[in-house]
């Protein structure tokens, strides 16, 4: 479904559903950040983080892609006894918290609570040639609320989980859905296990898709694939599909759309700087 221009040897593969022989391209590009070996989706990656709050946040960001080099999307396979009608990606990768968001490791270094305003202050996001608009957002202090399944409420509850916020994104050619969900949690160890949990538990728990205008985006019979990320003691879901729900086609741009939604993370970065404010010059 990450389809762009040509093959880079980071590019993660994704299973494809119903028999699919299609084949998914990531771009290459020439220059420096590509020779650090850096995928295209780490180099764009950097690009919005870097946007956020100047040169502190590009190195940030910069340590965050760097990290990640090497970990292929390699979706687990669920049991039998996991599948449920609810619904749920397709494909799922986790990615524990690199050092660089030690300064909020602990929820007592950056005890303000979240707020929508803050998390979903930018209504449109853009990336590449997908363009998302917020269409709804949802805050609940009780987090087994923003979530389907017994498991995956009790590990929030251990996990010291105090807010869950939710944003529905759809693009606006219509084409496609997205929604990020950000939990609030005690420390970068929970929010760790979180995240890696559910490389094996995500079919048997996940967030409830937040309607938009009393339709809810996603369904358990189309096409849809996420990533969770832990940053700090927050721990990010990024949830994305075809508004029909079908296989993503050639056309279809996976990788711009993953960015885009995580735009939101903007503010997390911000966090990060205003605990640990950069050193004068």
């Amino acid at each position: 479904g990450r389809t762009v221009n040509a093959p880079t040897p980071h590019a993660p593969p994704r299973r494809r559903r119903r028999g699919s022989s299609r084949t998914t391209a990531q771009p290459t590009d020439g220059n420096r950040l590509q020779e650090l070996g850096l995928s295209r989706v780490q180099q764009r990656l950097l690009v919005i983080a870097g946007s956020v709050v100047g040169v502190i946040v590009t190195a940030v960001a910069l340590a965050f892609v760097i990290s990640a080099v090497g970990n292929d999307f390699v979706p687990e396979r669920a049991t039998a006894a996991a599948i449920v009608t609810q619904p749920r990606p397709e494909t799922y990768k986790g990615w524990n918290s690199p050092e660089l968001f030690a300064p909020i490791e602990r929820n007592t270094a950056d005890p303000a609570p979240l707020t929508l305003k803050e998390i979903f202050a930018v209504r449109t996001l853009k990336e590449g040639a997908i363009t998302l608009r917020l269409g709804a957002t949802k805050l609940d202090t009780a987090c087994s609320a923003a979530v389907w399944g017994q498991e995956l409420a009790d590990r929030l509850t251990r996990s010291g989980c105090t807010q869950a916020l939710r944003g529905a994104y759809t693009s606006t050619d219509g084409r496609y859905i997205a929604q990020y969900t950000l939990f609030n949690l005690r420390d970068t160890a929970a929010a760790n296990e979180l995240v890696q949990s559910l490389t094996a538990g995500y079919r048997g728990g996940w967030a409830q898709p937040l309607g938009q205008g009393g339709k809810a985006p996603f369904s358990s019979t189309g096409y849809s694939e996420a990533s969770g990320n832990a940053m700090g003691h927050y721990a990010a879901l990024v949830w994305i599909g075809r508004a029909d729900g079908a296989d993503p086609g050639e056309k279809d741009d996976f990788v711009s759309l993953s960015l885009a939604v995580r735009g939101a993370e903007k503010a997390v970065f911000r966090r990060v700087v205003a605990v640990k404010p950069a050193p004068s010059s």
